[in-house]
């Protein structure tokens, strides 16, 4: 039972990861995704396109590599080797948002909703498969 939500909260933490991508790295200079992560005109989102496309791709790795992650600690369940290897990649990756959810968190108080947003679901998926 735990393997299979942990599995549940990795996959949600990385489809996240992945709608945040798209924001950043596709839709960053639309006003209603500009707006969301308080930017203050059309002008500074623009300024900021190439910053927000770089940090949507780190958000899109890690999603890869929770999805990989998940895919051998499942597909190795007779093989040790390669379950174990997609253990340490999940928790690498959910652990990875957790840390930057944490980074983000020390950007100040006002944001401490994006980073519970961020940070909640992979840091539940991280605990439980450590107990998986």
């Amino acid at each position: 039972m735990i393997p299979i939500l942990a599995t549940v909260f990795a996959a949600l933490a990385a489809l996240l990861h992945v709608y945040i991508f798209v924001m950043e790295s596709v839709q960053w200079t639309q006003p209603r995704i500009w707006k969301r992560f308080g930017v203050a005109d059309q002008h500074a989102a623009e300024i900021t396109k190439p910053m927000a496309y770089n940090q949507g791709f780190y958000n899109l790795f890690l999603a890869i590599g929770a999805t990989i992650g998940i895919v051998l600690f499942f597909a190795g369940s007779s093989d040790a080797a390669v379950r174990s290897a997609g253990l340490a990649l999940v928790l690498f990756s959910l652990g990875s948002m957790v840390a930057a959810s944490l980074v983000l968190l020390t950007s100040g108080a006002k944001y401490l909703r994006p980073a519970l947003i961020q940070g909640t679901l992979p840091l539940i998926g991280f605990v439980l498969f450590l107990f998986a």
